[in-house]
């Protein structure tokens, strides 16, 4: 993740190779960032530190207790932290650091990775409308971004957070279908998520409502109209809106413990 966020900083403009440096403590890994990049890289989180004033902390939630205690006598009210760690919330983040360290929390998605991604993010204490401005061009260059109060992420991570998953199972069980109606694996799966990607093109780039564009498909008597009564038959759209609130709940519990 942190990966491609770098890409869309430096694809975007908003940063050169030059201005990012990025810590990686597997000596192979780090040199494949550095080569396919142009970043500088180092071995320690210290050496991002004293060198950067935005600091992206992308690490699992489980050690950013390590990495901050680690770092807190290197952090002053000159450093704003963005954490993309799923879970930890900023009053944690914050009783990790000293007084008047900025703090911005970001609940990415997987399709950051080519530049797809949908975000949320809530400003901590000491956040300042600068730091705002400077995470959503961040989170632009990979994707779209909204800012919200933090108790709104959990739903974040329970629609867009956890929501790829839910569109890989349809395409994967589309392509299923193409491929029991005879299909070629290869044809079914690239025509499943083409349609999935047109499908979201055309709600997003028009901004209608999705009824709109289903009833647009749906002839009278027709096929499509045959294959949304299985749907609903099998209670798709309630297990869907189902899943996303599962997600969210979760997500709250785990910010919890």
């Amino acid at each position: 993740m942190a990966e491609a966020l770098m890409k869309g900083l430096i694809s975007s403009g908003e940063a050169t190779p030059q201005e990012i440096i990025a810590s990686e403590i597997v000596p192979a890994r780090r040199d494949q960032i550095a080569k396919d990049l142009g970043v500088t890289t180092v071995p320690d989180n210290k050496g991002v530190a004293m060198e950067a004033k935005v600091i992206v902390l992308a690490v699992k939630p489980n050690i950013v207790a390590l990495v901050l205690d680690e770092l807190k006598n290197l952090l002053t009210p000159e450093h704003l932290i963005i954490s993309i760690a799923a879970g930890v919330k900023i009053s944690f983040i914050e009783s990790h650091l000293n007084e008047g360290v900025r703090v911005i929390r970001v609940m990415p998605n997987q399709p950051c990775l080519v530049g797809a991604s949908a975000s949320g993010f809530a400003l901590g204490t000491s956040a300042r409308k600068e730091d705002k401005e400077l995470v959503q061009r961040i989170l632009d260059s990979v994707g779209v971004a909204f800012a919200l109060e933090e108790k709104l992420l959990d739903a974040v991570t329970g629609l867009s957070g956890s929501g790829p998953a839910y569109v890989y199972i349809m395409i994967e069980a589309m392509a299923d279908g193409g491929v029991l109606a005879g299909l070629p694996r290869d044809v079914s799966m690239t025509l499943a998520a083409q349609t999935v990607l047109g499908a979201a093109k055309t709600v997003l780039e028009t901004k209608g409502h999705p009824a709109q564009f289903k009833d647009m498909v749906t002839s009278p008597a027709g096929t499509t109209i045959e294959g949304v009564r299985v749907l609903e038959e099998a209670a798709v759209r309630g297990a869907f809106i189902e899943a996303v609130e599962a997600g969210a709940r979760k997500s709250l519990e785990l910010g919890k413990n």
